[in-house]
């Protein structure tokens, strides 16, 4: 008695598993990039790229300034950053709503303490 060769092979329960696995990758993706402090990011044509090595200052929707996840003054921010080489990378995540002084404030910080590169993060359209 012989049996018989295989002529095909079930392919379902393979997919489920891979559709499962999917699901799970891509929930778990959104919680890791979003951060911490809700806010709502200007749009741009092209997105900022955020580094591990990358410090980030965040201004939530009430002008709070946020680095290291803890709210900060401005003096007291130059104050940290100027411990920090020059070349190294800065993130400014702003709300929309801000005030724009409070982000001019920021900004004007930074190049008074000559970051060479900062960049400031947006949502693509």
């Amino acid at each position: 008695m012989g049996d018989k060769p295989f002529d095909n092979i079930n392919m379902i329960p393979f997919i489920d598993v891979m559709l499962v696995l999917l699901t799970i990758v891509l929930t778990t993706s959104t919680f890791i990039a979003s951060g911490k402090i809700p806010i709502n990011l200007p749009q741009a044509e092209i997105e900022a790229k955020e580094d591990k090595k990358t410090l980030v200052i965040t201004i939530d929707k009430a002008g709070t300034i946020y680095y290291e996840d803890g709210s900060i003054g401005l003096d007291e921010l130059g104050g940290r950053l100027s411990a920090f080489a020059k070349d190294t990378p800065i993130l400014l995540r702003a709300d929309k709503t801000i005030a724009l002084q409070i982000f001019i404030d920021a900004a004007d910080m930074l190049n008074r303490l000559e970051f060479s590169k900062v960049a400031v993060m947006t949502e693509s359209k």
